[in-house]
Order: C-alpha cells, then sequence, then structure tokens
C-alpha cells in the first residue's frame, strides 16, 4: 500500500464513523478517491449517490477516476448536480458528496435540511469563518485532516519557499484619469487606495460596506505597480515561470503568451508551456484547477484576495514538481493596507518558516 492509499484509508477510516461529515486534503492526496471508496462502501443494488460541484466540468475527473480506479459501476448510481442547481434535485439519496464543499451557501440550506441521508464533504481549503464556516459545522463538520505541509513532509508534493514582496503604493502622479466631467487629471496609487478606503470608513450601511469593499479591491488589483515589479522578478529568473494575473488585460500585458478564457490562442500556449516550448504564461483565473505544469518551478502571484481559497490554489500548482525537488513562490503585497491582512490570512495554515518577508523600497520600484 502506498502512502497515498494509506491516507485515503486512514481517512475513510474517520469519516464512515459519521453520518455526516467532511475530510480536508491537501492536493494531490485523493478528495475524489476518498469519495469513490465511500460509495463502494455503502453499495448496494439500489445505492443513488449525488455529486455536487461548483463546475461542470468537475464531472469528468469523477467520471475518470471511476474508471482509473477500476470501479466503473459506480457510475450507473451517481447523479451529477451543481450547488447552483442543487435545490432542484430530489432528496432521496443515500449519500450526498459536497465536492468543493465550501461552495456551500446560506441559499443551499432549505435543501440540506430536508435532506436525512448522508453527506461527506471534501476539500482542501475549508471555510474558516463566517456563514460558510457555521454550514460546515452544522452540516458537514470537519473529521478528518491532511495537510499540504504533511504532504510535502511525506514526499506526496514538493518542497517550496514563498517569498512576500511587500511595496508601498507609489504616491507619484503618474496614472493619467479621464472622464466627461471632470476632464483629464492625474492621481497617484496612494490617493487611489486612500480614496475608497476613506469611503469605506465612512460607510452606513452594510450594502455599501459590501460595494466600497469591491471598489477598494479592484483598485489594488489594477494598480500598475506590481505589474512592473512581476517583470522584473520574471526578467530575473531562468526558471520556467507562470504569473497569475487578476484580468485578461493585465495577463496579455505581462506576457507575450498568456491563457484565459476568450483567448483562442490558449489552448496553444498552455501546451507549449507544458512541453518547455515556451517559458513564461501568464494565466488569470481559468488555471487554478485541474491543470498540471511539468516543471513548472517558479510562479508570481500578483494579488491575494480576502478569499484564501484561491491563493492557495494558485500556489498548489507549483507543488507538483517531483517530491525531491523545490518550487518558489512570490507574492506581491502593497505594505499598510489591507492587502498585508490578505496575505497573512492566505499564507496562515503553511509553515511559516519557509515564507520570507522582503520589504521593496520606493527607490527600486522605480528602476
Amino acid at each position: 500500500m502506498t502512502k497515498r492509499d494509506q491516507i485515503q484509508q486512514n481517512a475513510l477510516i474517520e469519516v464512515i464513523k459519521y453520518k455526516r461529515s467532511s475530510a480536508v486534503m491537501s492536493m494531490g492526496s485523493g478528495k475524489t478517491k476518498l469519495g469513490l471508496m465511500h460509495m463502494q462502501y455503502y453499495l448496494h443494488d439500489q445505492s443513488r449517490y449525488l455529486v455536487v460541484a461548483p463546475k461542470r466540468s468537475i464531472f469528468q475527473s469523477w467520471i475518470d477516476d471511476c474508471k482509473k480506479f477500476e470501479c466503473e459501476e459506480l457510475l450507473e448510481h451517481i447523479t451529477f448536480t451543481t450547488y447552483l442547481s442543487l435545490s432542484k434535485n430530489k432528496t432521496d439519496y443515500d449519500c450526498v458528496y459536497l465536492d468543493e464543499m465550501h461552495s456551500l451557501l446560506d441559499s443551499h440550506l432549505e435543501w440540506i435540511d430536508s435532506y436525512r441521508g448522508r453527506i461527506l464533504g471534501l476539500t482542501g481549503t475549508p471555510p474558516k469563518r463566517g456563514s460558510k464556516a457555521d454550514i460546515v459545522f452544522k452540516y458537514c463538520p470537519v473529521k478528518f485532516t491532511y495537510t499540504v505541509d504533511t504532504a510535502i513532509d511525506d514526499k506526496i508534493l514538493n518542497d517550496y519557499e514563498i517569498h512576500v514582496h511587500t511595496m508601498p503604493l507609489d504616491t507619484r502622479n503618474n496614472i493619467k484619469k479621464e472622464s466627461k466631467k471632470s476632464g483629464t487629471w492625474y492621481t497617484s496609487e496612494y490617493k487611489q487606495y486612500s480614496f475608497w478606503n476613506s469611503k469605506l470608513q465612512n460607510a452606513s450601511s452594510d450594502k455599501e460596506v459590501r460595494f466600497l469593499r469591491i471598489m477598494r479591491m479592484k483598485t489594488l488589483m489594477s494598480l500598475p505597480s506590481k505589474e512592473k515589479y512581476a517583470t522584473h522578478l520574471m526578467n530575473s529568473t531562468t526558471n520556467k515561470c507562470i504569473v497569475f494575473a487578476n484580468t485578461k488585460e493585465q495577463a496579455d500585458k505581462l506576457c507575450r503568451y498568456s491563457y484565459y478564457s476568450g483567448n483562442k490562442k490558449s489552448e496553444d500556449n498552455l501546451q507549449k508551456f507544458k512541453d518547455g516550448t515556451i517559458d513564461r504564461l501568464s494565466c488569470v483565473l481559468q488555471l487554478n484547477e485541474g491543470i498540471n505544469i511539468p516543471n513548472l518551478k517558479e510562479g508570481i502571484i500578483l494579488h491575494s484576495y480576502s478569499n484564501e481559497r484561491k491563493s492557495n490554489q494558485r500556489i498548489g500548482r507549483l507543488l507538483r514538481l517531483n517530491p525531491d525537488e523545490k518550487s518558489i513562490i512570490h507574492i506581491l503585497c502593497y505594505s499598510n493596507t489591507i492587502d498585508e491582512t490578505w496575505v497573512k490570512e492566505a499564507l496562515s495554515d503553511l509553515d511559516q518558516s519557509k515564507i520570507a518577508w522582503k520589504q521593496i523600497n520606493q527607490l527600486q520600484l522605480e528602476l
């Protein structure tokens, strides 16, 4: 029995003790296979299983794993649905499998409340706070955990080092703005962030707070100094390097070759990156899940969201090397802003001894 097989067996032993439970498992440790093992444990002629996933594309990974692990007989017992369509399903299933269970929302509570069967939640990044954490605690509490750093110790994933580059907001008035009402003017990164931050501090309703938080985040994502520094980092390495951009426009600006929805050359660019024809690729969110890149040794993350799951998915793309190798991950962060909080939250579950914080000053940004 391999180490990965043992982990999955240990997880199964724990989750079958409970009618409703969740397994939090690192990428590469086999969450889908655990779900299939759970199905096989309870399988009988009339078994009915419901697999819920955030995207229809994830259904294929379940189908592929059924074939890979020679349990195709399960497919006739499985119904697939997305979280968006969950409420349209009947509740007469023996077991419900919540793939990426952090996708549960308050809008799913009515259906879950009426369901009486078994539930197994599967994720690598469980929600830590708010209503999502409450939902998980009530309907599928975590009963087994296998972390990224444990997977590295067990030689399932490769080791890593993370460099957080903290930089000041640029105070120079070098950003051009235009509007029909005000004409043309110039502002700075610092002034733009301060504007939205001040409005947020004076918000008078929850709705206004949500809107202003979005505007503040979009502002941080669009500021040019990170783009310039990311280009510097790319030019400083000889490793195969991926850049996680925030928008399609930013991806095209950072790299000659990019990958995102709507780019007709995306698949060609990705194949070139996989086979080593090119060693630089920029991408947006679509590369977060389900795609592994051979020999990918270095990555640059321009933005850490308030949702740490997105950052962890991006980091996960760089943990699929030979277990004896090490990847280098760069995260760019604006100092003395909410960006620092987001980065710290995103990295809170990782080994802090592998994370180095480096202060970049204004002069370095101007070079």
